[in-house]
């Protein structure tokens, strides 16, 4: 069981699904106007634009915020200009974090998740010393209640999947980053609704550690995953057989 799959499990159980939605939008908007602007806004002739795009759509934005970032990004409505920065850190255990920020005030974005790691007793690591620890893979997550783990599969490797894994109530297809529009696409037109859809950053290798310090990195994960200019947050933590999530 991959620890990408229990954190999202765990993540799933806390309700973050659905008492981050609005901010969960909040980091979609900005990731789809960046992407409109450094692409221009045609998904057809601008990948990233259109992975942002699929992305939006597997958590289910309405098609009306996904037009009006489009929008912002190209300049047809008012909009803010976003810098991207990625950070490298480690968090008390050797658990490696990458943090992606989206940002209209760089320093800003650089006090606060340097401040955030150093509370959880966390700290920055040099370029690459934790980018190499992960791979870029196509993740895409379902409701396990909802689907059964055959259903999922035979629509998902019929559109060219790696694998698919019932994980604690969530069904979890993973692709090559190659193939992650194509299985997308072969999901949804099966009528299969998603809880999830992006590419993501997986771990290549685990670090497990107690109930205790498993705790404090998810709190370390929460408060990060908060911050307005953070984007998203990657980690090799692996989640302990039996641990409940507070």
């Amino acid at each position: 069981m991959s620890g990408h799959s229990k954190w999202a499990t765990i993540k799933h159980k806390k309700g973050a699904a659905d008492a981050k939605r609005g901010q969960m939008f909040t980091k979609l908007i900005k990731e789809i106007s960046i992407a409109a602007r450094m692409g221009g806004g045609d998904p057809e002739g601008n990948p990233r634009l259109r992975t942002a795009v699929l992305k939006a759509r597997g958590a289910n934005m309405p098609k009306d915020n996904i037009d009006r970032a489009i929008k912002k990004g190209t300049g047809e409505l008012e909009g803010v200009n976003y810098e991207e920065l990625t950070y490298e850190a480690y968090a008390p255990g050797g658990v490696a974090i990458l943090i992606e920020v989206l940002t209209d005030n760089k320093n800003r974005a650089a006090a606060d998740v340097r401040n955030i790691l150093t509370r959880a007793g966390g700290n920055l690591a040099t370029a690459g010393a934790v980018s190499r620890l992960f791979k870029r893979q196509g993740i895409i997550t379902f409701d396990g209640e909802k689907y059964t783990e055959d259903q999922i599969m035979e629509a998902a490797l019929e559109g060219g999947a790696e694998d698919v894994a019932l994980s604690d109530g969530i069904i979890e297809v993973t692709t090559v980053p190659e193939d992650f529009e194509t299985v997308l696409n072969a999901l949804n037109e099966k009528g299969l609704e998603t809880l999830n859809a992006e590419i993501s950053m997986v771990p290549e290798v685990g670090v497990t550690l107690d109930n205790d310090a498993t705790a404090k990195i998810l709190r370390l994960i929460d408060r990060l995953e908060e911050n307005d200019d953070v984007q998203n947050v990657y980690s090799n933590i692996e989640i302990p057989e039996g641990f409940e999530a507070e």
